[in-house]
């Protein structure tokens, strides 16, 4: 799925509830976060706004810098992701979770870093992947940073999207198989012309 967003308390809410209701199934819930350089875990989970009932939840909740996972040498390798979504399902399936969701705060592309040029290609792959290690995916773009282009293609490349808090069918989705037939090789991710 895909989450394109343009307020912060809108985007807040519903990351609350996408992380709460895997939370309350049992789900392992996996956030990357891309904040401000120097936040600290905590920080992060402070702007995120997530609470533990008293109770707890029946699944767990990690943390963790999206360049951390996405850029661990500071390059991003469409390979070595695809691995580590399928690493995350088959290891929350064998700590006793009734699966994963993950989202990721995907600011961290627009950094320049070496093999960011793939990240559309990468977006399509995904829904190869999920179709084999059943995990729930979110992509969380900001609007007001990511040029239309690359807006567009993230459109094209996710089956579903969050609409106002809403999960709705994505109208524009093109399978891998035709979408990566005639996508550029090497897109370039651009900032608006506000960020």
């Amino acid at each position: 799925m895909c989450y394109i967003y343009n307020d912060d308390r809108e985007c807040r809410d519903t990351m609350i509830q996408f992380i709460e209701s895997g939370l309350r199934e049992g789900e392992e819930v996996d956030y990357f976060y891309h904040g401000a350089k120097g936040e600290t875990l905590e920080a992060a989970q402070e702007r995120i706004g997530l609470r533990s009932p008293a109770g707890g939840w029946k699944g767990v909740f990690k943390l963790a810098p999206a360049l951390d996972i996405y850029c661990p040498d500071r390059t991003f390798v469409v390979d070595r992701m695809l691995a580590c979504l399928r690493d995350l399902y088959l290891s929350s399936v064998k700590n006793g979770f009734i699966g994963v969701r993950a989202t990721g705060e995907m600011g961290w592309a627009l950094e320049g870093l070496p093999g960011t040029e793939r990240l559309i290609e990468y977006e399509s792959l995904v829904n190869k992947v999920v179709a084999e290690y059943p995990c729930t995916a979110l992509c969380q773009y900001d609007a007001r940073r990511f040029d239309g282009a690359t807006l567009f293609h993230v459109l094209s490349v996710h089956p579903a999207m969050v609409v106002q808090g809403q999960v709705v069918r994505n109208p524009y989705y093109i399978p891998p198989e035709k979408f990566l037939a005639t996508f550029p090789p090497a897109f370039t991710l651009a900032k608006t012309s506000s960020s």
